[in-house]
């Protein structure tokens, strides 16, 4: 059984120009993010997929196989689900340990740990993908009405329902579970918690400062990504 890292970028990234291969705390997101992975040392190998060249080069620098991508599923029209499908259908591996690059703060614990929780459960059939999430604590409303709580009886915010959300810090499925359910979220899926710290995932400038100064912070301490 092979088991894979595997990274998915592009270029074109639209709410924070070319995100990537920003410089975040000295390097790229995308060059820390491979580093972690292959410091690790419980996979068979790290992959990149892309449609960029210059991310590509630093891959292969950083000691990773690559893939390069069609520009068609690099196209922010592209279907999320041809695009997963396509990677997955590229992946010379078994086991898929999908982590973002926007997510620099998830810890080298979580990622082997999420790999642990599919090794036990995934393997027997108890589920078959594995994803972090964290918990959102936050009065919500959908269509002008409130979802999680009753407002004429509002408790403490600590108190609200536990709603998960998942964060795509880390995610582990099968290659053939990828390919069929053209996703890396499946329908029986187990969901374990990351720290709010580690979930942070970059979207915008204000999540790439927010997250660049907590790393430089964290970073320091030599403990962190242990």
């Amino acid at each position: 059984m092979v088991i894979k890292a595997l990274v998915a970028a592009r270029s074109g990234s639209e709410r924070v120009k070319n995100k990537n291969m920003r410089v975040f705390s000295g390097k790229t997101l995308l060059g820390y993010k491979l580093e972690q992975l292959k410091r690790i040392n419980v996979f068979d190998g790290v992959v990149l997929n892309s449609n960029d060249d210059e991310m590509l080069s630093l891959a292969k620098q950083l000691g990773c196989e690559t893939v390069k991508r069609d520009q068609i599923f690099a196209d922010s029209k592209t279907s999320m689900s041809d695009v997963y499908q396509n990677m997955a259908e590229n992946f010379q591996g078994d086991i898929v340990v999908y982590c973002n690059a926007t997510n620099p703060l998830v810890s080298d614990k979580s990622i082997v740990h999420a790999l642990a929780l599919f090794m036990e459960g995934g393997l027997e059939r108890q589920f078959e993908s594995i994803h972090s999430a964290h918990l959102i604590k936050e009065f919500m409303y959908l269509n002008g009405k409130p979802i999680n709580y009753d407002p004429f009886n509002q408790p403490r915010s600590q108190d609200l329902p536990d709603v998960y959300a998942i964060n795509f810090a880390v995610s582990v499925i099968s290659k053939k579970h990828m390919i069929k359910y053209k996703n890396i979220v499946s329908p029986q899926s187990k969901l374990f918690l990351v720290s709010a710290l580690e979930a942070i995932d970059i979207d915008t400038m204000l999540d790439f400062e927010i997250a660049e100064f907590l790393f430089k912070k964290n970073f320091l301490d030599s403990s962190f990504h242990s």
